[in-house]
């Protein structure tokens, strides 16, 4: 019997697939730019990146203004190429370390004042996000947003196995497939798939992680989906996905 590959595996096989200077893939649409959005005024800022990737995300941050970025991700194929984009644009502001967010310390300061987890804790377990919110609680200052994205709980259930986003959820149910591996892939506008996957968990799960890390306030919270400024740019693509939620963004912020 094959063995399911690792996430690390899965990104380093597909790092290049990943890198990109300008929106290409669909979540670079209907998510990223509301990380941005949420995220506000950084000017000056000390931001950090869990599961930065190759740095797309954290390129943009320094583009908005950020006064550094410290990026973690486990595959080192994504973090060898955030390192040598951020040379090549002498972004000596962006740093980026090869490491699990479950068990990584080597932090550059003690404290931050954002973080954010773009698409990371779909690929964690319900106890391994846990940790991980409770580890950025406590590295954000007082005041500090902590803003993460994950694949809507319902998504899996709702669509077929077809392009250009889907998991594949077997004969598991919403609630008998809580902490299971469902296997997809997302597409690029150029028509190239690339491999994803989610470990499931429900709105509930991410609610009492966030309280059982100390965090006083109830989050912010967006379900996202296609628009019609993305079907009016480009029908073919996103159409298939309209009227589907596509992504939850939670935004939670340190008040003591």
């Amino acid at each position: 019997m094959n063995l399911p590959l690792s996430t690390e595996t899965i990104y380093n096989k597909q790092a290049r697939s990943w890198n990109r200077s300008e929106k290409i893939l669909l979540s670079d649409f209907t998510a990223r730019p509301k990380v941005l959005e949420a995220i506000g005024d950084i000017s000056g800022k000390n931001i950090l990146d869990m599961g930065c990737g190759e740095g797309y995300v954290s390129r943009m941050l320094l583009d908005k203004g950020a006064g550094s970025i410290f990026g973690v991700d486990s595959s080192s194929e994504m973090i060898s190429q955030a390192k040598k984009t951020a040379s090549a644009g002498n972004l000596t502001k962006a740093e980026y370390a090869v490491g699990n967010a479950v068990t990584f310390t080597e932090f550059p300061r003690d404290k931050f004042d954002h973080a954010i987890a773009v698409f990371l804790f779909n690929y964690l377990t319900i106890e391994e996000m846990t940790k991980v919110i409770s580890k950025v609680k406590n590295l954000l200052n007082k005041g500090g947003t902590f803003i993460f994205t994950v694949p809507h709980p319902c998504l899996p259930f709702m669509r077929e196995e077809v392009p250009p986003f889907y998991f594949q959820h077997g004969n598991m149910t919403y609630l008998d497939g809580i902490d299971q591996t469902f296997e997809g892939k997302i597409w690029r506008r150029d028509g190239k798939p690339v491999s994803v996957r989610c470990v499931h968990k429900n709105f509930s799960h991410y609610f009492e992680a966030l309280a059982q890390a100390g965090f006083k306030s109830l989050p912010t919270v967006q379900e996202l989906s296609v628009t019609q400024e993305h079907l009016d740019l480009d029908p073919d693509f996103f159409s298939p996905l309209a009227g589907y939620p596509l992504h939850v963004l939670f935004k939670v912020q340190v008040n003591d």
